[in-house]
Parts: C-alpha cells; structure tokens; sequence
C-alpha cells in the first residue's frame, strides 16, 4: 500500500527539488510537502539533522577531494575548513589560497590571522573569530 500511495503522490503532487509556491501560494518543496510557516509549515528536528549530516558528509567528501592533505590534519582544523566550506561553499574556501597554504605547512597561528584578514570575516564576526582560535589551538570551540 505505502508503495502505491507514494507512486501516486509523487504523480499528482509532482516533484520538486526545489522551493516552489502550491496553487495556494504557500511555500512547499518536494512531493507537496508543506514549508510555509503561515501555514504551520517547516522541518521538523529530525529532518534538519537528516539534511545536516547530509550536507556535512558531502563538503567533507568535497574537502577530501580538492585538498589531499585534508586528512593529515586534527579534527578540529579539520572542522575550521569544513565549516568555512560549509558557509563559503568548497570553491569560496578555496580563494583562501595564502590561509591553506599555511595550513597545509603547518603554520597554523599563520593562517588564523590569515583567516581573519578578510571580507568573510568582516561579514561573519564572532565566527570567524571562534574559527581563527580554533585554527590557532587545534581545539574544538
């Protein structure tokens, strides 16, 4: 039954990858899934952990890949490059050409003043701030 209902569904509500507006003008994504909060609409905490870990596993797969030398190093500094991926998307992070080259030395203290000797951290503040001490320290903040 829930195999044929979801066959059915996904034909008569269609399919969208993407934010669209239903025929009520209220916000809905995928198989008429309901997101508009004027509506009671969201995610629900479990699905947003679902997405996260999603998202997670697919910049780190992305980091592995682009910077062989991701995996030499600790986790925390592992988690300052993921999560400036996360929000600069893996090419942005990659305009840090002078920070990951330090990094990739070593020169950690280096690279977290280099980190904060730019636009992004003039945009993000305390992030950048808390992601520059953790580069410095190798520890998690």
């Amino acid at each position: 039954m829930i195999e044929q209902l979801t066959r059915q569904l996904r034909r008569d509500e269609g399919v969208r990858a993407h934010m669209y507006y239903d025929s009520e003008g209220y916000a809905t994504i995928g198989v008429g899934r309901l997101i508009d909060p004027r509506r009671g609409g969201g995610l629900r905490d479990h699905e947003i952990d679902y997405l996260l870990a999603n998202d997670i596993e697919e910049t780190m797969s992305a980091l592995r890949d682009r910077l062989p030398w991701f995996d030499a190093l600790e986790p925390a500094r592992q988690g300052v490059l993921a999560n400036m991926a996360f929000n600069l998307g893996v090419d942005g992070l990659l305009g840090f050409r002078k920070t990951l080259a330090l990094v990739e030395r070593g020169e950690f203290a280096a690279a977290s003043v280099e980190m904060l000797d730019s636009k992004w951290a003039r945009q993000v503040g305390q992030r950048a701030q808390r992601l520059s001490e953790q580069m410095r320290t190798g520890r998690w903040v």
